[in-house]
């Protein structure tokens, strides 16, 4: 059974927008489940429609978006419209199918901006409704819909995350001096953009490279997200990885996972693992693509990459990234600096999506053709 694919009405686009924006709210805290929104929209006795329930899928995955619109909704829901972002799911997990509470709370029409690419559900949700009696609308506000949900639909659809590679650079191609530590290349404004690209990230990955020359802390330290750190990864096959960094100090308190070689000897690994960190098997150095999809497989959806030089330029030449933020800053470093991943060649495969200008700095987001 399909989806009725009836003309979407102004207000149907309307309201799907606010679902989208409220399906951001909880992007990178949702675990191995898509971050998703849901509102209730009821018109009785013929009153102005208004809106009786809202949800997003919960912090850690559950309860699903549906469940907290309906409760919130009460008995406003029966004969409502409910918009979902994605299709409502079919299978019996820990909490029965959305679909069905749907149906059993008397909603009379979903309207829906992507169908779930999982195949347990697939359509399987659409069945569910319509052999209840609800009318279906399919694709509204399908692409502002998919930037949220990139993550789940890459973990599912290619079997690994959503990468977004990541690069400040100089005027000069440069993204830090040889031997001198952090160089400050872009401004204060950039800097803070990318705490929030941060927040909004599954985990964040660096080179081992990146944590000998920086020492970084790679958390989230805008006011009031300060606890959507993500968690921190740290490419590091040879574990190289000081004991005494920021990174290890602070395992306890912000997860930290480091990617080693699985040659590494357990007594090397002791004081990591004391410090708690948690270890992840390489068994090829040179195999991203299985380094991503075992990200993957622990339920990590979105990486942000803060590309170093030798890393990302294996990232970039895997065809592996499928999101560049491009920082471009006045800055000069000179001839000691270390040269910037990202090339003109690598920029023919991505189209420009977005472009501002944060002081000094231009901020350009590009986006994989091929995806």
């Amino acid at each position: 059974m399909s989806p009725v694919n009836g003309v979407a009405t102004e207000a149907d686009r309307r309201y799907m927008a606010a679902a989208i924006r409220l399906s951001r709210c909880h992007v990178g805290l949702t675990g191995s489940n898509p971050s998703v929104g849901v509102l209730i929209v009821a018109q009785h006795n013929g009153h102005e429609p208004k809106i009786v329930g809202r949800g997003v899928t919960a912090k850690g995955g559950r309860p699903h978006g549906e469940v907290l619109a309906l409760q919130e909704a009460g008995e406003a829901a029966r004969g409502a419209t409910a918009y979902v972002t994605l299709e409502p799911c079919a299978h019996h997990g820990v909490t029965p199918p959305c679909a069905d509470a749907l149906v059993r709370a008397g909603i009379a029409r979903v309207v829906v901006a992507l169908q779930d690419p999982d195949m347990r559900v697939d359509g399987r949700g659409f069945a569910i409704l319509q052999a209840g009696g609800v009318s279906v609308t399919l694709g509204v506000e399908a692409e502002a819909a998919k930037e949220p949900l990139s993550g789940f639909f890459s973990r599912v659809q290619h079997a690994r995350p959503y990468v977004t590679l990541k690069v400040a650079q100089s005027a000069d191609g440069a993204i830090g001096r040889a031997g001198t530590g952090q160089v400050a290349i872009s401004g204060a404004i950039a800097n803070r953009q990318t705490h929030l690209q941060r927040a909004f990230s599954d985990a964040i990955l660096v080179g081992v490279g990146t944590v000998l020359a920086d020492d970084p802390q790679l958390t989230c330290r805008l006011p009031g997200l300060e606890d959507r750190s993500p968690l921190r990864i740290v490419y590091d096959p040879l574990l190289a990885t000081p004991p005494g960094c920021k990174l290890v100090r602070t395992a306890k308190q912000t997860p930290t996972l480091l990617a080693v070689s699985a040659e590494v000897g357990e007594a090397a690994k002791a004081p990591y693992l004391a410090a708690g960190c948690r270890l992840l098997d390489i068994n090829d150095r040179q195999d991203f693509a299985g380094f991503f999809a075992s990200l993957a497989s622990l339920g990590i959806s979105t990486v942000l990459y803060e590309a170093g030089h030798r890393l990302g330029q294996a990232i970039l030449s895997a065809g592996l990234a499928d999101r560049l933020i491009v920082v471009r800053s006045p800055v000069i470093v000179g001839a000691e600096g270390v040269a910037s991943p990202l090339t003109n060649a690598h920029l023919q495969h991505y189209s420009l999506t977005e472009q501002n200008f944060f002081g000094d700095d231009v901020w350009c987001e590009y986006e994989r053709r091929d995806r």
